[in-house]
């Protein structure tokens, strides 16, 4: 997972330099202290030249968030393999026999903590077996401080591992909260706006209509209407957004659309809907409303259903109800309200949408929505 230069994950890539680094300073010590029982010291030392030279090759990939890659994991735990398998010929079989550390003893660990960095527990743990594995089936003799030596390796890519992903996922949180609390400073200087302009004028509107007949005093409760709409939007305290996988209660976004016009039934306990299938099924409902307003006089009747493994949610007016043909008319005119606004969106969830109508009878639209949300 690609994380910022400065996020909380660039640390652990510059420590795991310093290791190396460290690490190869004791191999050095090592080497010159056993390099007269090698059987070839000369290439004792080009080895330690090899892992110098890496070093510093995998303290510049890993630097940049782009070089984190597969491409530089897997070239870095080959290296570490190639140089393994040449210990026994560089060391030969009597120093190994002796016990004398190999040319890797604590350098290995550094691709290893690489993994762990990169994928987690799962990878770290990898790459320790692997690397274990070899360094096992290349020493003379295996003893028990080698095979403590690879469960220590092991345990360090588990928990190294696991410290990454906590980090990365504490930086992401983060992230989150930060852009949170923006949003909610914005939110509240909108609605200081809001309140010093529009719902003040809105208010205006009303009280100076209230007593006009006909057109006038319908402006002035429509002009309520939207100013007790826009307190309650930005009155109610700002949600962090919700993230993938998270589920809404459907009750509380229908619960905006109600007014003195539009009555929203729901049952007592939370109906939980996928956040994208209950916003879909909500903007469905407001395009319903709509032409409920548009067409049917604005009085309205939302009910909220929960069947258990599927969703129900009824509009219902007392308008003058939709002509037989009306739908496939309008389609046919490009105008495609019911058609994308409310079929499509419910059709994508895998629901379904139901139109009882007749001329004079008001209109009942039904939409029915998987559970699932699909």
């Amino acid at each position: 997972m690609p994380s910022s230069p400065g996020g909380l994950e660039g640390p652990l890539w510059r420590s795991i330099a310093v290791f190396r680094f460290a690490s190869l300073a004791y191999v050095c010590v090592l080497v010159l202290r056993d390099a007269d029982r090698y059987a070839h010291p000369l290439a004792a030392g080009g080895v330690l030249l090899v892992m110098l030279a890496w070093s510093g090759v995998t303290a510049v990939g890993y630097a940049r968030p782009a070089g984190r890659g597969w491409p530089l994991l897997l070239a870095d735990l080959g290296v570490l393999l190639a140089i393994m398998l040449a210990t026994p010929w560089v060391m030969g079989r009597a120093a190994l026999a002796a016990g004398l550390p190999t040319l890797t003893v604590a350098w290995l660990a550094g691709p290893v903590l690489a993994w762990a960095v990169s994928g987690g527990r799962r990878r770290g743990a990898v790459a320790a077996l692997v690397a274990g594995g070899v360094d096992l089936v290349t020493r003379e003799r295996v003893s028990q401080s080698s095979l403590t030596g690879v469960i220590l390796m092991l345990l360090a890519g588990v928990v190294v591992g696991h410290v990454a992903r906590l980090a990365v996922t504490a930086e992401e949180r983060l992230q989150r909260a930060v852009e949170l609390e923006a949003a909610t400073r914005e939110r509240e200087r909108l609605a200081r706006d809001i309140h010093d302009s529009v719902l003040q004028v809105l208010a205006l509107v009303q009280r100076r209509g209230a007593q006009l007949d006909g057109e006038g005093g319908e402006l002035a409760r429509l002009a309520g209407e939207q100013e007790a709409a826009l307190r309650a939007l930005i009155g109610r305290a700002a949600a962090p957004p919700p993230e993938e996988g998270d589920t809404r209660d459907l009750r509380d976004l229908l619960d905006r659309y109600a007014s003195t016009t539009v009555a929203v039934s729901a049952p007592a306990t939370p109906v939980g809907l996928p956040a994208h299938a209950a916003r879909e099924v909500a903007a469905a409902v407001g395009a319903a409303l709509d032409n409920v307003a548009r067409y049917a006089g604005g009085r309205a009747w939302v009910l909220i259903e929960d069947e258990g493994e599927t969703v129900t949610v009824s509009v219902r007016d007392e308008g003058p109800g939709i002509p037989a043909g009306r739908l496939a008319e309008a389609a046919a005119q490009g105008r495609l309200g019911v058609a994308q606004s409310i079929r499509g969106r419910v059709a994508d969830l895998g629901g379904q949408v139901r139109i009882a109508s007749a001329p004079g009878s008001g209109t009942e639209i039904e939409l029915v929505v998987p559970r699932s949300g699909r």
